[in-house]
This record gives structure tokens, C-alpha cells and sequence, in this order.
């Protein structure tokens, strides 16, 4: 499995069809650290988060006879958007499932799409199982969230971006969820950047990836708890190809709780005048609450997304 050789691939293969997202200094961030932050602004994508990358590079990866067959993905909303803007731009059809708890926010701007929506389950990871089984019975095309090597290299694009964007930088502050962007990103990064250390960033209430990294296998939650960064909540599906790329290239995980998380997102809103989901400022959040550790350092901190509903945004802020 060559991840490297893949992300190059993809880079030529989705740039007409996406944004190089900017990187934007973060004044206010730098000064609590008394060195240098930077802002990776995937919430400026497409669709509004770095999930258009790797379902359009997924879904162009496909022959004509296999796009013929129908694809079929499932999601908490924002690779089901970048999923649905893939159809559109290969003109295929396709169905997304999603979980009841997915963001009112997010299911009305996939309605914007002409992809038929379905929904099922009360978790991210049920309504996963539940369409991908869909997909083997009526034999169409299943589109993983993140357990793909087509999308993992999508979502390491934006690796290829920072390394243009930015010469040096010691910390990469990455949201996991399944494991797709820093598992991209880290791939990348590692490479051309190997000094550059790569933190992963997870909400106390869904930290599976921090679990599994920590036993050395694939762990889930007995009973998923609610949190903002529902962009990332979920578990990791087992025999996932990210799981042991993940293990390779994250040097260190930082949990944060909702206050934090919110808070980060209140201070992003009034510093930068940005609205950013809850994964994004999970990230954030990481970075605040050890400033000393990141002391006098250069670090990238990725904003992955925007996509949340503009009233609970309003509650926070």
C-alpha cells in the first residue's frame, strides 16, 4: 500500500475540482504560545470541510462500469456533502445514509444535492454497517468515510498544500475521527516534513482512537456519549487500513473536554470572526490548554471544517 505514491496521484487528479486552502497566521495564538500558529483553513473548502478531497478523488478513482452500479457511502453530514458534490462533478447517482443524530445543518445542505438521502441508526458507526451491508446486497459501489485508500489520499492533499504553504513547523494538530486525514496528512507530512511531529486531537466524550492506539488494537465505546465534535464521533471499523498508518505516524494524542472545545470555539469567533464546527475546534482547544508544551514552537494546527448548525453555533458563542 503506497499512501505517498496515492496522495501524489490525487493531488493531480482533484486539483481542478478543489480549493488550495489558505493558511492563515493566527496573531492571537502565536502570542499564548510566544512563537508561531498557523490556521489550515479546510473550513474555506468546498463543501465547507476537508472531506470534499477525499470522496472526489474516491469517486474519480472509478471506472465508467462502476460508477454505472450506483455508489452508496454513509455519514454524519460532511463526507456525505463531499460525496454528494463528487456525484455531481462525475455525474453518477449515489445514496447516503446517515445517522438520527445527524446536524439539521448539514442534512439541508445535502439536500441542495440530487443524491437520495436515507437514515438509520442512532450512531455514526450503525448507520456505517447498515449501508455498507446495502451496498454488498444490491451490489453498488461502497464509499467508506475513511477506510479507503482513495479517500486517506484525498485527505492527504492537504499535507501536500502545507508543505507548499509553510517551510518549517515543528507540531501538525490534527481532529481524528476514523483515522482518514491524519492518516494523509501524517503519511505526507512524515515524509517530507519528518521532523514535524504529528499530535492527534480527540474529545474526552469520543476518544477511540486514543483508546486503540493506547491497546494496541481497534476499541470502541460501550455507550457513545454526545459532544460537539460530532464530525468525529464514531468508532473505528475493524480491519481498518487507518488504524495501523495511525499507529505509525502519531507521535501523541491530546483529549480535550466539551468546555474546552467550546470555548475554543467562542475564542476562534471573536478573534478571527470565523464560525468553525466542533472537530476543528477540538484541534484548537488541544493547542490552548497546553500552552507551555507548545512554547516558542511553529505549529499547524488543522481547522477541518464549518459545518454546524447555526444555532447551536449561536448558544456557544
Amino acid at each position: 500500500m503506497d499512501i505517498l505514491q496515492e496522495i501524489l496521484t490525487a493531488e493531480k487528479r482533484i486539483r481542478p475540482h478543489i480549493l488550495k486552502t489558505p493558511l492563515l497566521e493566527s496573531k492571537e495564538l502565536s502570542k499564548l504560545i510566544g512563537g508561531k500558529v498557523f490556521l489550515k483553513l479546510e473550513s474555506e473548502q468546498y463543501t465547507g470541510s476537508f472531506k470534499a478531497r477525499g470522496s472526489l478523488n474516491k469517486v474519480l478513482s472509478l471506472t465508467e462500469d462502476e460508477k454505472k452500479r450506483g455508489l452508496v457511502t454513509a455519514s454524519t453530514g460532511n463526507h456525505a456533502l463531499g460525496f454528494a458534490r463528487a456525484l455531481e462533478i462525475a455525474k453518477c447517482k449515489g445514496t447516503i445514509y446517515l445517522p438520527k443524530i445527524a446536524s439539521k445543518s448539514k442534512v439541508k445542505s445535502l439536500e441542495n444535492y440530487d443524491a437520495e438521502l436515507r437514515f438509520h441508526g442512532p450512531s455514526c458507526l450503525s448507520a456505517e454497517m447498515y449501508a455498507k451491508e446495502k451496498a454488498r446486497e444490491q451490489n453498488k459501489i461502497w464509499v467508506s468515510p475513511y477506510n479507503d485508500l482513495q479517500i486517506m489520499a484525498g485527505q492527504g492533499t492537504v499535507g501536500f498544500e502545507l508543505v507548499e504553504q509553510l517551510d518549517d513547523f515543528d507540531y501538525a494538530l490534527i481532529n481524528v475521527g476514523g483515522g482518514g486525514l491524519i492518516g494523509g496528512i501524517g503519511t505526507y507530512l512524515k515524509k517530507m516534513r519528518p521532523q514535524t511531529k504529528i499530535i492527534s486531537c480527540q474529545p474526552e466524550n469520543a476518544p477511540e482512537m486514543a483508546m486503540s492506539l493506547k491497546a494496541g488494537k481497534i476499541m470502541g465505546l460501550e455507550e457513545p456519549l454526545e459532544t460537539l465534535s460530532d464530525g468525529s464521533a464514531g468508532g473505528i471499523e475493524e480491519g481498518s487500513i487507518t488504524f495501523p498508518v495511525c499507529q505509525s505516524v502519531i507521535d501523541d494524542t491530546i483529549l480535550t473536554t466539551e468546555e474546552e472545545i467550546a470555548s475554543a470555539m467562542k475564542f476562534i469567533a471573536h478573534t478571527h470572526h470565523k464560525i468553525i464546527e466542533g472537530a476543528a475546534a477540538v484541534a484548537v482547544a488541544s493547542l490552548i490548554k497546553n500552552k507551555e508544551r507548545f512554547k516558542g514552537s511553529t505549529v499547524v494546527i488543522v481547522i477541518c471544517g464549518a459545518n454546524i448548525d447555526i444555532e447551536k453555533f449561536k448558544n456557544i458563542v
